[in-house]
């Protein structure tokens, strides 16, 4: 029977993306699991029995990631940044979500010089390599040395929708119509960048939710209050699922100006709700939004202003729309990605058996 090896230590913090593509992935990879097949997950102590009882599970510590002999067919690391990996020869699918890492002005080039070097000692021992965008494969194939004999295949996300939304009217309620981000704010999001739109919009309010960083929430405050708009500005940190899904279903449009983006979840749940999606064009995210969304040419205000003005006639304009919205959304599943590593595992294991 073989034995595949899940590396989901990572949901011991279930708000992270992280962690929730870890449960996501893996509930899907259970439902769709070969009786053939044997398959144990690495979890912290709490978590054991979250994946049901036909799996096993192994809790994650220090003294197992060292010492303990694990013998497995198939082993898989779901995400570059995995404290745990083979020791020994094994069938290794190493699955790289971004390398932003390695371009982020705030880490020194040392730092970012060892982590390089780790990413790559998991290049060397792996088997196959996946990636969550085209675009990741080929920065992986840019950044990093890939062996010829190793192939680096894209694996797309899903996107976890509730068939029975539950939202929750926030506390502090935009004040009219508004226009709404969700994620990390960092500098690299460049979310300041769509302030003049309150400017040319003065009936229009900008929700940025999600955990911030102390000195880009500084910078977005400030630029907000020398354009006169930051009375229309609410930053509500994280926030609720079902929140979330609040702020979704009421935004006139969705704002995503990202610089870098290994895959774009954000994207495909604004579109899931049939709303018009404002886009960067750089890294993966022309090929999450396809040819639905409205993509900024450049950052300027000008260009800015004119691309939102635009969109939103176009997509008042066009009845259908909303629906090729919910449509485009569509083709990201957790279902489909279970079923391709679930291809992937057996061509792995049989290479085992040659």
């Amino acid at each position: 029977m073989p034995r595949l090896f899940l590396e989901t230590d990572q949901m011991a913090n279930l708000n992270s993306g992280l962690g929730q593509l870890c449960l996501h992935l893996g509930r899907e990879l259970v439902r769709q699991k070969p009786a053939s097949w044997d398959m144990t997950f690495l979890v912290s102590k709490e978590q054991v029995g979250i994946f049901g009882p036909s799996v096993k599970y192994m809790v994650a510590s220090k003294w197992k990631r060292v010492w303990r002999n694990w013998n497995f067919d198939v082993w898989h690391c779901p995400h570059q940044g995995s404290r745990f990996f083979p020791r020994r020869r094994a069938r290794f699918v190493y699955t790289v979500l971004d390398l932003n890492y390695l371009s982020l002005a705030q880490y020194s080039p040392d730092r970012k010089a060892r982590k390089k070097k780790q990413y790559q000692a998991r290049v060397n021992q792996a088997t196959v390599i996946t990636t969550i965008s085209k675009y990741v494969a080929q920065d992986v194939r840019n950044q990093l040395v890939v062996p010829h004999s190793t192939p680096v295949q894209a694996i797309y996300c899903g996107v976890d929708m509730p068939e029975t939304v539950s939202m929750a009217t926030p506390e502090s309620k935009p004040g009219g119509p508004f226009l709404f981000f969700i994620g990390m704010l960092q500098a690299y999001k460049n979310v300041h960048t769509m302030l003049p739109l309150l400017v040319a919009n003065p009936d229009h309010w900008l929700v940025l939710a999600g955990p911030d960083k102390p000195e880009y929430s500084q910078q977005i405050w400030e630029q907000a209050r020398q354009l006169g708009v930051a009375d229309r500005l609410l930053m509500p940190g994280p926030v609720a699922e079902s929140t979330k899904w609040w702020y979704y279903a009421n935004c006139e449009a969705f704002l995503f100006p990202s610089l870098m983006e290994g895959f774009g979840i954000p994207v495909i749940e604004a579109m899931s709700f049939g709303k018009p999606v404002f886009s960067s064009a750089l890294t993966s995210l022309p090929e999450v939004g396809g040819d639905e969304a409205f993509y900024f040419p450049a950052f300027d205000a000008k260009s800015v202003i004119e691309t939102f003005q635009n969109g939103m006639k176009t997509y008042r304009q066009d009845p259908t729309m909303a629906e090729r919205l919910r449509l485009q959304s569509q083709k990201f599943s957790w279902e489909a990605a279970a079923a391709e590593y679930w291809q992937l595992y057996q061509q792995v294991f049989d290479q085992v058996k040659l």
